[in-house]
């Protein structure tokens, strides 16, 4: 028999609130069962989906783009070139923000070093 857990329980284990769980099953990122009482049952399945989510949110992905993969996946194997194509676009984007934060760093690194050379002549 599969594990199913309760929204509750869902929020404590990966971090996310209630409120955000069932606006994520508004949106139709989350699609738990139903119990007869109504109450919502997850499984791992739904758990691994969760974390993919939050990583993706975490790279910056936003809710619409994670909304056309989510709808992607369920198409099944046929649309994994789309999802690959929107994974590397997100890719695409943390690269550039990297290198944006490399020249953050490295100008920081130069000013430092601009000081530190003062600091040992005046020390001299």
């Amino acid at each position: 028999m599969t594990k199913t857990y309760k929204i509750s329980e869902v929020a404590t284990m990966t971090g996310l609130s209630i409120p955000t769980l069932r606006y994520y099953e508004t949106l139709g990122l989350l699609k738990p069962v139903r119990q007869e009482n109504n109450y919502r049952l997850f499984t791992d399945k739904e758990l691994n989906w969760i974390e993919f989510i939050k990583r993706a949110k975490a790279t910056g992905m936003p809710l619409a783009k994670i909304m056309t993969y989510a709808k992607l996946r369920e198409q099944g194997h046929e649309t994994i070139k789309a999802r690959i194509a929107i994974l590397g676009q997100q890719e695409q984007i943390l690269h550039e923000e990297q290198e944006k934060i490399q020249g953050h760093i490295d100008f920081l690194q130069k000013k430092k070093q601009y000081y530190e050379q003062l600091t040992a002549k005046n020390e001299a």
